[in-house]
């Protein structure tokens, strides 16, 4: 169980990566809003003892994620949202801002895992850990997306 101190510290330095992962997971900002809360709720809540800061980092990914589905299954939330409603990073190259856009427009099974690995840094292991997909599944997914993205980024 972390202390008020510990958790003030730790929810300032994942707070970010927790709300990301959300608005990565829904394109919706309210949605990873209010994830990325109740992430840190559960947080807050929890009795885990942590071994280290990789220990928590990894868990409070895993936990958003969990949050994020529970969120997705609940009968409230029907309703689809577009890409233009996603708060969108500032880019200075165009490619970048053209890699961001190809990446939020690809289904979940693939988008998730590419964020995870290359914005997070998240291992190929670490990913199927969070995801509870099989490392080689994780491979094969990445391999897809990339060359999903190659073939759109190409034709444009």
């Amino acid at each position: 169980m972390l202390t008020e101190r510990e958790f003030t510290a730790a929810a300032e330095r994942y707070l970010d990566m927790a709300y990301r992962i959300a608005l990565n997971w829904f394109r919706s900002v309210p949605d990873a809003e209010d994830a990325a809360q109740e992430a840190l709720l559960r947080l807050w809540r929890a009795e885990t003892v942590f071994l280290d800061e990789d220990h928590l980092r990894r868990w409070l990914a895993r936990v958003t994620l969990n949050v994020c589905k529970d969120i997705s299954r609940s009968p409230w939330r029907r309703h689809t949202v577009s890409l233009e409603m996603v708060r969108e990073p500032a880019f200075s190259d165009p490619a970048r801002e053209e890699l961001f856009r190809a990446v939020m427009a690809m289904p979940g099974k693939y988008r998730i895992p590419l964020y995870l690995y290359y914005y997070e840094g998240y291992s190929v292991a670490e990913v199927g850990e969070l995801l509870r997909l099989n490392p080689s599944t994780v491979q094969t997914r990445l391999a897809r997306a990339r060359a999903k993205l190659k073939t759109e980024l190409t034709e444009e």
